[in-house]
């Protein structure tokens, strides 16, 4: 028998991870009333072989406070509720709910950025309890589907840290989310050789160029060696996500070329992080025409 209790902020894609769910041999229940859910394990657990998964989350309403005290009852009758916490960056939340146009529960006539900080402090107490949480602010659908097929399927270690890897140009912007920025403008641009200029840090000859300077390598090799230092110290804080930026004047040639690099290097470690690579700017120059 495995009971699993999805829940997680509002739109970061709990109807998505029930389809997943069904495809996976769950017997999904959504939104059920936290009242009944004692009585509703007690019953699932009458099914040794059943896989079932509950849906909790803030539409519960003034019962949602209770839900604590019935998880720790549950526990201590011996009977094991995993959590499955999906989160996502305010920003992705916010620009979600504007795509389709639907209300916050919690927004009512106010702001929706008001009701997504209200959801954040009433369902908190959920994700510290939480065994798995996944951040979908970067993952596709199918991302989503492998993250939680492997976690609940192939019953593998879970990655209790995604790490996200993001080349950018600082004439765009640093990223909003960013948790650490790197700047590489003090390496030479290949934006001034003109036979350079249209290719970007996927291809050879870029890589090439910037590669060829010992303070090309002594950088990415003093920045691993940081990112495998910090990240089981934020893993003990808590943190789930990691966005690790690398900026250079356009987002095209350095930063790119590096970025790539830096995940070559991390792909290959113990399996105790997720691994994501965005090169945000990387088309942009080509779709102004330059």
């Amino acid at each position: 028998m495995r009971l699993l209790l999805l829940t997680g902020m509002s739109g970061a894609g709990k109807s998505t991870a029930f389809k997943i769910l069904e495809d996976l041999g769950y017997n999904c229940v959504d939104n059920l009333p936290v009242p009944l859910l004692k009585n509703f394990v007690e019953l699932a657990f009458q099914e040794s072989d059943e896989r079932v998964a509950v849906g909790i989350d803030i539409r519960s309403g003034e019962h949602l406070k209770d839900l604590q005290d019935i998880l720790t009852e549950l526990k201590e009758d011996g009977k094991k509720v995993d959590i499955l916490y999906l989160d996502a960056e305010d920003s992705v939340l916010l620009k979600r709910y504007k795509e389709t146009r639907r209300l916050h529960p919690l927004s009512g006539t106010e702001r929706i950025q008001a009701g997504i900080e209200r959801e954040r402090e009433q369902i908190d107490f959920l994700k510290k309890e939480a065994d798995y949480i996944i951040d979908t602010t970067y993952l596709l659908t199918r991302e989503l589907r492998s993250e939680m097929t492997r976690i609940l399927e192939k019953d593998s270690n879970y990655k209790n840290i995604n790490v996200v890897l993001m080349s950018f140009g600082y004439k765009y912007g640093i990223p909003q989310d960013a948790d650490l920025v790197f700047d590489v403008r003090f390496l030479p641009n290949p934006y001034y050789d003109l036979e350079l200029r249209p290719l970007t840090g996927n291809d050879e000859p870029i890589q090439n160029f910037v590669m060829k300077y010992q303070e090309a390598h002594q950088f990415i090799d003093k920045l691993e060696d940081l990112v495998r230092f910090l990240i089981p110290l934020y893993v003990g804080e808590g943190k789930n996500q990691l966005v690790i930026c690398i900026g250079c004047t356009g987002g095209k040639h350095r930063s790119v070329t590096l970025t790539n690099e830096l995940n070559r290097r991390l792909e290959g470690a113990d399996g105790s992080f997720g691994l994501k690579m965005i090169h945000r700017d990387i088309d942009k120059d080509r779709k102004r025409g330059k």
